[in-house]
């Protein structure tokens, strides 16, 4: 069962049973999620923050899911053309959507095929910047966004990164980046196999819940064919020990007191 949305603002799309469109609170731009099912999470936000992505750069979203990375980036004028990638038809379907519910069909193309098959669709040495939000799937490791409170199992095994990480220096241009969230206590393997990759971990950012907690994702820039030396960043802590947001969170999600 599924009813057409019509709304004066944006372009009428198809709207399933399971599904809502929800407001990013990002220069008008709305997304198509599920009711009951997966819906974006704190990282994806973290990582659009995070991610270097200059106004005329090309850009691929490794397992875009429901499109919010291009999204994000596009409503913060990041970005001239992205590629998002997502291998479950249904998802794809629902970023498609999402996608043309905002009028960005010009700028946001979404393909159904796997990363692994990415230069079917993107032509090799092309892309400046490669997000990506891998389904990393460690107990505690994904950061809940505020307004939802479902979380989804998510799973991605190394052999599987490792042929994403070949797949994102095939399509990068020399010195191009690639941007990833991965959990914290796994850095060190993602930056060795990203290093092997001859994609050289170049920033790296440490998130942590609390002060006083371990941190549990970091986020990770990577330059293709670059010098090894890598730049810490300050820590970005999530919350006061009152469960509150703290400043830089709320800069982040440009939330004004």
């Amino acid at each position: 069962m599924f009813d057409e949305q019509i709304d004066p603002c944006c372009t009428p799309v198809i709207i399933h049973g399971d599904e809502r469109i929800d407001d990013l609170q990002l220069g008008g731009l709305r997304i198509l999620q599920k009711t009951n099912g997966f819906r974006f999470g704190m990282d994806a936000v973290l990582l659009a923050d995070f991610a270097r992505v200059g106004p005329r750069d090309h850009v691929a979203d490794f397992g875009t899911g429901t499109g919010i990375l291009p999204l994000l980036l596009a409503g913060r004028s990041h970005g001239e053309r992205f590629d998002a990638l997502e291998i479950q038809p249904h998802m794809a379907d629902m970023a498609m959507r999402s996608v043309r519910l905002n009028g960005l069909e010009e700028r946001i193309t979404v393909h159904h095929v796997s990363v692994e098959h990415a230069d079917s669709v993107i032509e090799p040495g092309t892309l400046d910047v490669i997000v990506c939000n891998p389904p990393y799937g460690v107990a505690g490791a994904t950061l809940i966004n505020p307004s939802s409170t479902l979380s989804t199992a998510r799973h991605q095994t190394e052999a599987g990164l490792t042929a994403w990480y070949r797949m994102a220096y095939k399509l990068l241009r020399g010195k191009g980046r690639f941007t990833m969230i991965y959990p914290a206590p796994r850095m060190l393997e993602a930056m060795q196999a990203l290093s092997k990759a001859r994609l050289e971990p170049k920033r790296f950012r440490l998130i942590y819940p609390y002060a006083d907690k371990p941190a549990n994702l970091v986020l990770i820039e990577a330059m293709k064919d670059a010098k090894p030396m890598l730049h810490p960043e300050p820590p970005l802590v999530v919350y006061e020990q009152d469960g509150s947001m703290t400043a830089e969170l709320k800069k982040i999600y440009h939330i004004t007191d």
